[in-house]
């Protein structure tokens, strides 16, 4: 199944901590072909005053397990990197990591919504995701990750691409 993955870190060295996750989610059981997309700096949203500004991507892959099975795998790869399992919402973070949507699956249970529910809305996903899969047509959308792109009516400049390789 073919699955989108978001990275995001605002603490200490942003960059370490997105590869060190993209190290990690690399050598999982059942992840192959994985791509990476862009490096984008983005201001932070519905965050506390003061918050550091993010460093963001995403990545594509092939995987085999079920999406719940992927989702505790980055939870699990959160906590090796020093996030706590709790914490208070937009706080900051050294390692973020959302399952953005797994092929054509519509789920909504537990702790697991795909396609992700604030994808459409969030400029410093759907950029990284149009790097990858331009044309990608998720689940309950009629829009390509381009036009929802360029739907979106927040400040472009809050998203700048800073490195093609990282």
């Amino acid at each position: 199944m073919h699955v989108a993955i978001a990275l995001g870190s605002n603490l200490g060295d942003r960059r370490a901590h997105l590869r060190s996750a993209r190290e990690r989610i690399a050598t999982l059981p059942g992840v192959r072909a994985l791509r990476s997309a862009a490096l984008y700096e983005t201001e932070p949203v519905g965050c506390p005053t003061g918050t550091g500004a993010f460093l963001n991507t995403a990545l594509e892959a092939e995987y085999d397990g079920s999406p719940e099975e992927l989702l505790a795998a980055l939870l699990g790869i959160e906590r090796t990197l020093g996030r706590p399992e709790r914490r208070p919402r937009n706080d900051s973070r050294a390692i973020d990591l959302d399952l953005l949507h797994a092929g054509d699956l519509v789920v909504q249970h537990g702790t697991l919504t795909l396609p992700h529910p604030r994808l459409a809305e969030r400029r410093f996903v759907l950029a990284p995701l149009a790097d990858l899969s331009p044309t990608l047509r998720l689940p309950g959308h009629a829009r390509t990750v381009t036009e929802l792109l360029a739907a979106l009516d927040d400040d472009p400049a809050s998203v700048r691409r800073v490195a093609d390789n990282w």
